[in-house]
């Protein structure tokens, strides 16, 4: 069928705007059809790790609720080393460290809740992870490594926590005055029904010594 003018000068116009611009199109067009792909790609991988890394948390839980602290081990250290990319890591990691604890192995439940602090997925749990490390570090001698760890400022539903035994750190390190001033912030943190508050009132009132 014959075009008109018009519809001729129309298809002209066309062809000459694809002759400056047709290979653009194309290798956009591809960019876009590749990123889609991949990104659908990357999302049926992530499913299936976290499919994946679930199965084997929740063989974990299960050898420790039967005590069996070689299985809970080897279980959350095959996460910890294959899925680190999914929150089952984390806690899995919070797992492995408490099982060594029960079992008298600092030195690996240490390791476990720092791994639990760099993998952390929300603040909640990386406050949580950085005040029970601090605390374990606290409890095997390494009173400036605890300190450092509190020295970063926690969620306010966690600063009370915080502060205590930030105190005990400092007064450990020979820091009185600064061990009275994060008590005096942790006092006043808490609220009445809080089971620490009448010790941490004790530590303030005692200047540092011993209650």
């Amino acid at each position: 069928m014959a075009l008109d003018l018009e519809e001729q000068e129309q298809v002209d116009e066309f062809k000459a705007w694809w002759g400056q611009n047709g290979k653009k199109v194309i290798v956009a067009a591809t960019l876009f059809v590749l990123i889609a792909a991949g990104v659908q790609g990357w999302r049926w991988w992530n499913d299936k790790q976290q499919q994946k890394a679930f199965a084997l948390y929740d063989q974990a839980l299960q050898h420790a609720s039967s005590k069996d602290a070689k299985e809970v081990k080897q279980v959350t250290g095959a996460i910890m080393d294959g899925y680190g990319s999914t929150g089952y890591a984390s806690l899995s990691a919070w797992l492995a460290g408490r099982t060594n604890l029960e079992a008298g192995d600092r030195q690996s439940a240490l390791a476990q809740f720092q791994y639990a602090l760099e993998h952390a997925r929300d603040d909640a749990s990386r406050d949580l992870a950085r005040i029970r490390l601090a605390a374990l570090k606290l409890d095997s001698g390494d009173a400036d490594g605890a300190a450092k760890l509190l020295a970063e400022e926690v969620m306010p539903a966690y600063t009370a926590l915080a502060a205590n035994l930030k105190g005990d750190a400092l007064l450990a390190l020979k820091r009185p005055a600064e061990a009275r001033a994060a008590w005096q912030q942790a006092f006043a943190a808490m609220n009445d029904t809080d089971p620490l508050k009448a010790l941490v009132e004790i530590k303030m009132d005692s200047g540092g010594a011993a209650p």
